[in-house]
């Protein structure tokens, strides 16, 4: 069981708190595993919108695979509100010592400053405080007109709806994009909105396209990327023969559905890496047989994106 522990400030706005609520509720309800829970300095809180909230006052105890979110507040600058204690703040700064991961949202950002999570990292924020932000924190890169920013377990989003994209893209990186393509299904959201091109998970990085006939296979591979997928089963799928399929696959993403599905295998991998697992145990957990071909893609990867 995975808990999810939102730390609230006074005036925060309430899509900030309730978009990612709502995506580890819903992915809880898919049976992954997923506990709420909401903290704050003081019981009641009010919010941006008006509707007061009650939270706990005790700030639990957590595991490396347990995530807190900051959600943001409304103030003319960030400085204005947020302000949390150091008890909140060495709370904050030992869960990601600890191998934790912890995530804001607008004007959560601050509170992750204040905690010195942001010095040395890349991040991001709402447009309209971008710049205080950056003034704020000259050690920490604020990357502009982004939805989210991931570096070393410190998680940022731009804001209001984006908590919702940075939500989905972590549930994507721990559990498979298949996972959450499902519950943005089941909350009738658009799961395809790109966060910060080298930090999405690819589920969201190739969908920012207009075909059906490749948004149907990209399914079919997000659902069981760890298994062996003929082109032809894909390609019966969409009515396509297997040369139409691989054309407009890629000119739609970019990628063949190979190495669409192997970019799904490869961030996978990732994660379970960063958990400690060996490259054997990865590559196997992904559906690689052999372990060289796992190396083989990390190398090209990191190649690219030197």
């Amino acid at each position: 069981m995975t808990r999810v522990v939102f730390l609230l400030v006074p005036n925060l706005h309430l899509l900030d708190l309730a978009g990612p609520a709502q995506v580890f509720s819903t992915a809880a309800d898919h049976g992954l595993g997923y506990e709420s829970a909401y903290v704050a300095e003081q019981e009641d809180i009010p919010t941006a919108q008006g509707l007061a909230l009650r939270a706990g006052t005790v700030l639990p105890a957590l595991s490396a695979d347990d995530l807190i979110v900051v959600p943001g507040w409304r103030s003319p600058t960030l400085r204005a509100n947020g302000a949390l204690g150091p008890g909140t703040l060495e709370w904050l700064r030992a869960h990601h010592a600890g191998g934790g991961t912890v995530a804001s949202v607008c004007a959560g950002a601050d509170a992750l400053g204040r905690a010195g999570l942001l010095d040395g990292r890349r991040c991001t924020t709402h447009h309209d405080v971008q710049d205080e932000l950056a003034r704020d924190y000259p050690l920490a890169t604020v990357v502009r007109d982004v939805l989210y920013v991931v570096d070393d377990r410190v998680v940022s989003s731009a804001g209001i709806a984006s908590g919702i994209d940075l939500a989905l893209h972590l549930l994507a990186v721990r559990h498979g994009p298949g996972a959450a393509a499902r519950v943005a299904r089941q909350m009738v959201v658009y799961a395809r909105r790109n966060g910060d091109e080298r930090q999405a998970s690819a589920m969201l990085r190739h969908r920012a396209h207009l075909s059906d006939a490749v948004h149907r296979v990209q399914d079919l591979i997000d659902a069981r990327f760890t298994s062996h997928l003929a082109l032809a089963e894909l390609a019966a799928a969409t009515g396509l023969s297997e040369r139409t399929l691989t054309r407009r696959f890629t000119a739609s993403t970019g990628l063949t559905p190979l190495r669409y599905q192997h970019e799904l295998r490869l961030e996978r991998a990732e994660h379970l890496l960063s958990h400690g697992a060996t490259v054997e145990a990865a590559a196997h957990a992904v559906g690689f047989a052999d372990p060289r071909m796992l190396r083989r893609l990390r190398a090209r990867a990191t190649k690219v994106g030197a």
